[in-house]
């Protein structure tokens, strides 16, 4: 039997940097979980143990903390960008970088004093290569949302195993992780690009009278498209967070959908993507 490598890579994961910007009495803050995979010449490594081509992760991580104090973190996609352009071109035996940022938002409360966020948590993911294709991502997870009526879902298939019943009016809640593809590699809309699109995500999912969470995913990200010509592609995955009502019948009370459980498992996992019909081919596989 002949056996050969296959597709690999390696990386440093989960860099936590905090970065303080200290503008005189006025502090600036960039809270951001790093993690870098590089690919390229490490047959070598896997078949030999020769690691002459082999950067160290260590060596990654203490890239992504020089990188900070030299040029600041700026935008996610920005710093992400310099990374991976970095680590392609410092090597020879590097031919793709893949850096993915997630960021935690901190509210100010004074000059210096700061409230972490509870909210979603905002995301990018850079691709970069030899031959000078870069790819940027940007993305959000953890965006919960919840539509406590304007959602049914009905005519499903039902088979002897099927106990679902239809519903005409039931609670619609996901959190939301989404990702979405920039035309170019130009960061000087990334920040404006990343509000628009979450508010399109928030009013296609408050807009939306919904029949299915399939139809909701489609109408969030056709409405960023829409939008946004700055992207071309929007992959969302949103998990059915379902709400029971709960039967209250044995105390004598009935329950015109007010009284809920929550429940957090088993659940449904709706995941797709919409994209423009003339985007180009991203050149690798989306995570």
């Amino acid at each position: 039997m002949t056996v050969r490598l296959g597709a690999n890579r390696y990386g440093k994961a989960e860099t936590r940097l905090v970065h303080v910007v200290r503008d005189g009495p006025v502090h600036h803050l960039k809270d951001v979980n790093v993690s870098t995979s590089l690919s390229g010449d490490m047959e070598a490594a896997h078949l030999t143990g020769d690691n002459s081509a082999v950067l160290p992760t260590d060596t990654q991580k203490n890239t992504v903390y020089v990188f900070a104090r030299r040029h600041g973190v700026g935008e996610i996609e920005e710093f992400a960008l310099r990374l991976a352009r970095h680590f392609v071109a410092a090597q020879h035996s590097i031919h793709h970088a893949r850096v993915a940022i997630e960021e935690y938002g901190w509210t100010r409360t004074g000059p210096h004093s700061f409230v972490r966020d509870g909210g979603e948590v905002r995301t990018c993911v850079v691709h970069h290569d030899r031959d000078g294709r870069t790819t940027v991502l940007s993305g959000l997870k953890d965006l919960v949302l919840l539509n406590s009526t304007g959602s049914e879902f009905h005519g499903f298939i039902t088979d002897e195993y099927t106990t679902l019943q239809p519903a005409t009016d039931r609670v619609l809640a996901t959190a939301v992780t989404a990702q979405w593809r920039h035309t170019s590699a130009d960061g000087s809309a990334f920040a404006k690009s990343y509000g628009e699109v979450r508010r399109c995500l928030l009013d296609a999912f408050a807009q939306t009278h919904s029949l299915s969470l399939q139809q909701t995913l489609y109408a969030m990200g056709e409405r960023a498209l829409t939008t946004c010509p700055e992207i071309c592609e929007v992959r969302l995955s949103l998990p059915n967070k379902h709400h029971f009502a709960v039967d209250l019948s044995p105390f004598g009370l009935d329950n015109d959908n007010e009284v809920f459980h929550a429940a957090d498992r088993p659940y449904g996992l709706i995941e797709g993507g919409v994209l423009r019909e003339d985007a180009p081919d991203a050149g690798f596989a989306w995570e």
